[in-house]
C-alpha cells in the first residue's frame, strides 16, 4: 500500500500519446508559433463554420466543398509539421522538405477552394495544372498518411490505386476496364467522390467539432473530476480500483476520440491503484485496455465513427445513438462484473474509506443525489416544454439568462467544497475521496455535457450545431471558472484569475487541432479507398470472393468478415478502421445474408464491422492500447494483450448476437414491456457470460457448469434460435398478393425476389420493403419507388426509382416478386427466457451447496 502512483520510467507516456495522436515533434522558433497559429486559426474556422453566425451576417459563408478543402489544407499542413519522416528525425527542427512538402500540400488540397467556380463550369475535363496538382496533391497524402496514421492504411490505398489503373491486367475474377489519369483526377480529387467525399465532409461538419469539444472538457479538468467521481463511488468495494478504472473510463470514453489518450488518461491513476490492492500487472493494464478501448463503442462520440455511421446508412445521428446505447451499456456492465470476479478469485479487497464513513451514509447520499438528479431533470425538462409553447421562438431570451444563472449558482455551490481534482498522475491517494464533497467539486463540467446531449436528442439540432453550442458553453467556463471559484471563497484579485483561463482556452484550441490531424488526414486517405471500391466494382468482387471463401455458410461468412476486420483494423485509428472495412465488409453482409434468407439491416452490418474493426486495438501484435497500458503497468506488452483480449471477448460476440437479434440495438421495439424485457435479457446474458468465460459465478466453476452458462447466455441473447427450430417464423405468401399485403398496414414487407442484375448475375435473395406512406396498397408501393407488373410467376419490376427505398433494398428492373414473407402465429421469443433463467438457477444452486472456500 505504499507504492507511488508513478509513471514507468522505462516508456514516456507523454511521449506516447504525442506519436500516436499529436505528432511525435515538439519544434521550436518560428516553427512553433507557424504551428500555434494554425492550430487556433483552424479550431476558430470550424467553430465559425459549425455556427448560425455566417449566414446570420453574410460574411465568409462556405459550401461543404470549399470547407472539405480548407479542412484538409489544414490537415496536410499540420501533419507534415508535427510528424517527422523517421523514428530518427529530429523531434526539434523542421527540415527544409517537410517545410517545402507542407505548404505544396496546402495548396493542392486548398486547390479546389480557390478554383471551385472554374473547376464547377467543366466537371471531367481536367487541365494540365489540375492533373499535376491532383497528382501530387494524391501523393503527399499518401506520404502524410504513412506519417500520421501509419504505413497499413497507406500500403492499402497505394494498393487500390495500383488496383484502379491495373484493371485490364488483373486476373479475371478481379478484372475491370481500368480508369484513365484523366478519369482519376476527376474521379480522386476534382470531385466530391474521391478525397473530398463524405468521410471527409463528416470530419469538416461534425467530428472536428467534437474532438474540440473533448480537448475543451480536458482542460477545464474534468477528465481527473471523472476518474475522482468513480472512485469515490466505487472505490471502495471489492476490487474497487479496477471498477472505478471501468466506470472512469466510460465516462472519458462518451468525449474521448482515441483509445490510446484514454487509456493513457485515465490509467495513470487507475492501473497502480488495481496493482496497490492486489492485481496483477498484466491483469490491471488488461482491465484498463479493454475499458479504454469499449469507450469507442459509446454514444455520443463513439470514436468519431458515429457521425460517418449516420452518413453511410442514411439515418439521424440521433438513431445511430440509440442503436449503440444498449450493446455499449452491457458491454461496460459485463467488464464491471469481471473485474469483481477477478477480485473474487484473488481475495482482492476495495480501498480503505474516509474517516467517519459508513456504508449507510454513502447509500442515502447518493440516493438523494439520485432523486435529485431525477427531479431536476424533469423540472427542466416539462419546464422549457411548457416555456417554449408559451413564447415559441422568444423563449430563448428566458432560457440564456437561465442557464447563466444555473452556472452561477452551480459555480458558487462548488466553491464551498474544497478542490478535489488533482491533476498529478503521481499524487498518492491510499483513502478515497468522500462522495458528496467529490461530486459536488465538479458539476459545472457536467453542463456542457447535458447541453450537448440535450440538444442531439432532445431539439434535435444537428450534431455540429449541437457541438457548436456545447463548445461554446466550455469557453465560457474555461474563461470563468477559476475567477468566479476564487471570488466566491472570497480570495484577493479574483479576476486576475481570467488569464489562467484565456490560456487554458488556447492550450484546448490547439489540442483539439492536434488531435483532428490524424482523424482529417485519415478520412482524406479513406476517400481514395472509397473512390477505388466505387469506380472498379470492387465491392462485387469482395462480394463474390467471401461466398465462395465461406462456401454459402452465414456464420462462416461472418467469421471470415471478424477476421478481415481484424486485420484491416490493425495498425489503424478508429476512424480509419471503420472506414475501410465499411465500405468493402458491411455491403457483403446484407447481401449474401439476404441470399442466405436473413434481412440485415444496414446499421446492424455497419455495426459489426466497427465492432470488429475496434477489436484490433486490443489485438496484440499491433494493439497500441495493450502497449500503453503495459508500460503504466511495468508488464509483457504481448501477455496484457492477450489478457485485454480475452476481456474483450464479451464485446466480440454482440455482433453475432444483433445481426440475428436486432432488438439488441433497439429496431422494432415499440412498446416499454419489450424494451424493458430486452435491456434486463441483454444485462444477465452478458453478465452470465462473464461469469462463464472467467470460471466463477458463485464458487469455481466445472467445465459443464461454464458449458450450462454459456447455453443460457445464448438463449437469452437470441431466444428466437430455438423457437425457430420448432415453429417457422414466417409464411410464404404468393408474389400477386403484394398489394393486398401492402394495404393491409405495417411499416415493411419481407419480399423475395430473384433476376439477373445488372452485372449479370443471378441473384435470389430476401429483402426488406420499407413501407412509410399512408394509402391503397398500390400508393404505398409506388411511394417506395417501385413500378410492378402482374405475371403468371409473381410481380414483375418494371422500374425502380433512384435513390428510392426499394432502389436502397436491393430491387433491381427486371426482377421478379416470388413471395411475400408473413408472420406466423406463433408463441413470443421471449417465453424463452424462462427456461433460460431456470437453468442459471439450477447452475447457481449446485454451487451454493457445493463445499468450497472462498479466498479470504
Amino acid at each position: 500500500m505504499t507504492e507511488a502512483t508513478v509513471s514507468p520510467n522505462t516508456v514516456d507516456l507523454q511521449q506516447l500519446v504525442q506519436e500516436a495522436d499529436l505528432g511525435g515533434r515538439k519544434p521550436v522558433g518560428f516553427a512553433k508559433v507557424l504551428m500555434f497559429a494554425v492550430c487556433i486559426g483552424w479550431s476558430i474556422l470550424q467553430l465559425w463554420y459549425a455556427s448560425p453566425l455566417p449566414f446570420a451576417l453574410r460574411i465568409f459563408v462556405l459550401n461543404d466543398a470549399e470547407m472539405r478543402a480548407l479542412h484538409l489544407s489544414l490537415a496536410l499542413f499540420l501533419a507534415y509539421m508535427a510528424y517527422p519522416f523517421g523514428k530518427r528525425s529530429s523531434r526539434s527542427a523542421v527540415p527544409i522538405a517537410d517545410w517545402v512538402f507542407a505548404a505544396v500540400a496546402c495548396f493542392c488540397a486548398s486547390y479546389l477552394f480557390f478554383f471551385y467556380r472554374d473547376l464547377a463550369t467543366r466537371p471531367g475535363q481536367p487541365t494540365q495544372m489540375d492533373m499535376v496538382v491532383a497528382v501530387a496533391g494524391v501523393v503527399l497524402l499518401l506520404e502524410a498518411t504513412r506519417r500520421v496514421v501509419g504505413p497499413p492504411m497507406a500500403i492499402i490505398a497505394t494498393l487500390m490505386l495500383a488496383f484502379a489503373f491495373a484493371g485490364p491486367y488483373m486476373p479475371d475474377a478481379v478484372a475491370h476496364k481500368g480508369i484513365s489519369l484523366s478519369k482519376a483526377v476527376s474521379h480522386y480529387w476534382i470531385s466530391t467522390e474521391g478525397v473530398f467525399g463524405v468521410a471527409l465532409g463528416v470530419s469538416s461538419s461534425y467530428i472536428f467539432l467534437f474532438v474540440l469539444f473533448g480537448g475543451l472538457l480536458e482542460k477545464a479538468g474534468a477528465g481527473s473530476y471523472f476518474i475522482k467521481v468513480a472512485y469515490a463511488l466505487l472505490g471502495h468495494m471489492r476490487g474497487g480500483p479496477a471498477k472505478a478504472a471501468v466506470v472512469s473510463s466510460g465516462l472519458m470514453g462518451m468525449i474521448s476520440g482515441s483509445s490510446v489518450a484514454n487509456v493513457v488518461t485515465c490509467g495513470t491513476f487507475t492501473i497502480p491503484l488495481m496493482k496497490r490492492v492486489g492485481y496483477p500487472a498484466h491483469k490491471a493494464g488488461a482491465i484498463e485496455t479493454a475499458a479504454g478501448v469499449d469507450g469507442q463503442i459509446m454514444p455520443p462520440v463513439m470514436g468519431a465513427a458515429a457521425f460517418l455511421m449516420a452518413e453511410y446508412v442514411g439515418v439521424p445521428y440521433a438513431e445511430i445513438c440509440r442503436n449503440a446505447a444498449l450493446p455499449a451499456a452491457i458491454s461496460y456492465i459485463a467488464l464491471f462484473y469481471i473485474a469483481h470476479l477477478e477480485a473474487l478469485k484473488m481475495g482482492i479487497q476495495g480501498l480503505p474509506r474516509a474517516a467517519g464513513a459508513t456504508t449507510l451514509g454513502r447509500l442515502v447520499g447518493f440516493g438523494i443525489t439520485v432523486c435529485s438528479v431525477v427531479l431536476l431533470s424533469n423540472i427542466i425538462f416539462y419546464g422549457l416544454g411548457w416555456l417554449k409553447e408559451a413564447m415559441g421562438t422568444d423563449a430563448i431570451w428566458l432560457i440564456v439568462p437561465g442557464i447563466v444563472l444555473a452556472y452561477l449558482a452551480i459555480v458558487r455551490q462548488v466553491s464551498k467544497e474544497p478542490d478535489l481534482i488533482v491533476d498529478d498522475p503521481n499524487a498518492v491517494m491510499l483513502v478515497l475521496p468522500p462522495v458528496k464533497e467529490t461530486i459536488l467539486a465538479g458539476l459545472h463540467y457536467l453542463l456542457p455535457v447535458v447541453l450537448l446531449i440535450w440538444s442531439l436528442l432532445v431539439e434535435e439540432l444537428s450534431p455540429g450545431l449541437s457541438a457548436f453550442y456545447a463548445s461554446v458553453s466550455l469557453v465560457i467556463i474555461l474563461l470563468t471558472q477559476k475567477a468566479l471559484l476564487a471570488y466566491f471563497r472570497g480570495q484577493a484579485h479574483p479576476w486576475s484569475r481570467i488569464r489562467e483561463g484565456w490560456n487554458d482556452l488556447v492550450d484546448g484550441l490547439e489540442l483539439g487541432a492536434r488531435n483532428m490531424i490524424g482523424i482529417g488526414i485519415a478520412t482524406a486517405c479513406a476517400g481514395v479507398i472509397v473512390g477505388t471500391v466505387s469506380v472498379t466494382g470492387l465491392g462485387l468482387v469482395m462480394t463474390d470472393l467471401v461466398e465462395v471463401i465461406s462456401a454459402g455458410s452465414l456464420i462462416g461468412m461472418l467469421v471470415l468478415v471478424a477476421v478481415v476486420c481484424l486485420i484491416l483494423g490493425m495498425g489503424m485509428p478508429t476512424t480509419a478502421s471503420y472506414i475501410i472495412v465499411s465500405t468493402l465488409m458491411a455491403p457483403v453482409i446484407v447481401e449474401l445474408g439476404s441470399q442466405t434468407g436473413l434481412v440485415v439491416p444496414l446499421v446492424a452490418a455497419h455495426m459489426f464491422v466497427f465492432y470488429f474493426g475496434l477489436m484490433a486495438d486490443v489485438t496484440p501484435p499491433v494493439g497500441l492500447a495493450s502497449f500503453a497500458a503495459a508500460a503504466i503497468a511495468k508488464a509483457d506488452p504481448i501477455k496484457t494483450g492477450i489478457t485485454a483480449f480475452f476481456y474483450s471477448i464479451r464485446t466480440g460476440i454482440l455482433p453475432f448476437m444483433f445481426i440475428f437479434n436486432t432488438d439488441l440495438l433497439l429496431i422494432g421495439i415499440t412498446s416499454w414491456w419489450r424494451l424493458l424485457l430486452t435491456i434486463c435479457a441483454a444485462i444477465m446474458a452478458m453478465l452470465v457470460f462473464a461469469a462463464a468465460t472467467q470460471g466463477w459465478l458463485v464458487k469455481r466453476s466445472r467445465w459443464y457448469e461454464s458449458m450450462l452458462l454459456l447455453f443460457v447466455t445464448f438463449t437469452l441473447l437470441r431466444p428466437g434460435f430455438w423457437l425457430d427450430q420448432v415453429l417457422p417464423k414466417y409464411r410464404v405468401e404468393p408474389g400477386t398478393q403484394l398489394m393486398a399485403l401492402a394495404e393491409a398496414g405495417g411499416d415493411g414487407l419481407r419480399v423475395r425476389i430473384e433476376g439477373m442484375s445488372l452485372e449479370g448475375r443471378d441473384v435470389k435473395k430476401t429483402v426488406m420493403l420499407p413501407l412509410t406512406a399512408e394509402g391503397t396498397g398500390v400508393q404505398r408501393v409506388k411511394s417506395a419507388g417501385l413500378t410492378l407488373m402482374p405475371t403468371p410467376e409473381g410481380m414483375e419490376v418494371m422500374a425502380v426509382g433512384l435513390k428510392s427505398r426499394a432502389d436502397k433494398a436491393g430491387f433491381e428492373q427486371g426482377f421478379k416478386v416470388t413471395g411475400i414473407e408473413v408472420l406466423t402465429d406463433r408463441p413470443a421469443k421471449e417465453w424463452l427466457y424462462l427456461p433460460a433463467l431456470l437453468l442459471f438457477g439450477f447452475v447457481f444452486t449446485l454451487q451454493r451447496l457445493r463445499r468450497e472456500t472462498m479466498p479470504s
